[in-house]
């Protein structure tokens, strides 16, 4: 299968004009060796280079280059398959964009196009090449340190605090996780995160109950999701907790169940806040929008949950105005590597920065997709390179210290 791939890369500091000359030769016979054409251009700072050739061939010549200590903060901008080559010779042709002028250096890349097609700017690979000639795109281009440039130190001042047993817990239990601030070392809210017996998956849970059932468990638990936190002593925190809509909907006086069992155990409405995933079904919108409004007008708070996972989350977006977003670790997961990836969280952030609705980060992993997501904008945090969740407890946290 003919395989198109586009990536970016920064050059890295000690690569000299000769050093790169040989570069592109040792991988001009590379590329010949594996039937790849690469097409590649250079700003003095930035590589832009486009892959073409069979799938594997064009997997293992972007394997290299990503090993490549000569390259880093390499991206993938456009993998996609097409009927024919758009560029005709196996191997590699640098293009210096420091010695041409823009229009010579497009229309160089177009003769070097094959004579079958004719290749126009209508090309989506080619609407790229020509974004970076153009230097368009530069302001997203958010370069982040290696990860070993970073140690994540635990607070020792923060030990996990196990909560005692209360009633219900062997029918179901809580697991605690951190939302952080990592550059002002600040503990901005906590999750609780509902699971099954002895810390057991939730869905093989819910998967045992009748649907009445589960939306009545799912509602009634959450009493005991606030004793927990309490007894963990959260003053001054805020506490999320994980809804289906539906509970909402279909259990009578849902909300005044909320309210007494947040009184009772000494929080305010205002510390609270109700999560519901973008992914879940909501049979009855209008119900819905109802309970979230007597929700709000209580005091409590509505985010979205794995945002980006479901196909109603812009919907929802313009139906019940959440408070915060958790954009879904899959789009979270390796950021800092895809291009795909970082525009739609940049368009997230721009979205939401224009309704005023804060924005999290889930399901990070790595300190590259951290770092990635504190220069876009983001800066509230949740995953396990800050603070895995813990059953019953509340974690300590490991601040990230620059080594």
């Amino acid at each position: 299968m003919l395989t198109t791939l586009l990536y970016r890369s920064h050059i890295s500091d000690d690569v000299t004009l000769k050093t790169l000359e040989n570069m592109v030769h040792k991988a001009s016979e590379r590329n010949a060796s594996y039937d790849v054409t690469g097409i590649l251009l250079f700003n003095g700072t930035h590589f832009f280079q486009l892959l073409e050739g069979p799938e594997d061939g064009v997997n293992a010549v972007y394997n290299r280059i990503c090993a490549d200590v000569k390259h880093h903060n390499v991206v993938e901008l456009m993998r996609d398959h097409a009927p024919a080559r758009r560029f005709g010779n196996a191997g590699m042709e640098l293009f210096d964009l420091r010695a041409h002028e823009e229009f010579s250096v497009l229309q160089s890349v177009l003769d070097r196009g094959t004579s079958r097609y004719q290749l126009t700017y209508d090309d989506r690979a080619l609407q790229f090449l020509r974004t970076f000639v153009e230097a368009t795109e530069k302001k997203n281009y958010f370069e982040v340190l290696p990860a070993d440039h970073w140690v994540f130190l635990p607070d020792e001042q923060s030990a996990p605090q196990p909560v005692s047993a209360l009633p219900h817990a062997d029918e179901y239990s809580f697991a605690f996780q951190p939302i952080v601030d990592p550059m002002a070392r600040e503990l901005v809210s906590v999750e609780a995160k509902m699971r099954g017996p002895n810390g057991s998956s939730l869905k093989e849970f819910f998967a045992t109950l009748s649907p009445h059932g589960m939306y009545e468990t799912d509602l009634n638990a959450k009493a005991l999701a606030f004793a927990q936190a309490s007894s963990l002593g959260i003053d001054g925190l805020t506490l999320s907790i994980n809804l289906l809509p539906m509970s909402l909907v279909k259990v009578p006086d849902a909300i005044d169940f909320l309210l007494r069992a947040i009184d009772e155990n000494g929080l305010v409405p205002q510390q609270v806040v109700v999560e519901v995933m973008e992914s879940d079904v909501v049979s009855r919108g209008d119900d819905f929008e109802q309970a979230v409004r007597q929700l709000k007008a209580a005091g409590i708070g509505l985010a979205i949950d794995n945002f980006g996972a479901g196909s109603a989350g812009l919907l929802m977006l313009t139906r019940v105005q959440p408070d915060r977003i958790k954009i879904d670790r899959n789009i979270i997961r390796d950021v800092h590597k895809s291009g795909p990836k970082q525009a739609i969280v940049l368009a997230i952030i721009k979205c939401c920065t224009a309704l005023e609705i804060a924005v999290t980060a889930e399901g990070v992993e790595q300190p590259e997709e951290w770092m990635w997501l504190e220069v876009a904008g983001i800066s509230s945090f949740q995953g396990a390179l800050f603070a895995a969740p813990a059953l019953g407890a509340l974690p300590p946290v490991a601040w990230p210290e620059l080594r």
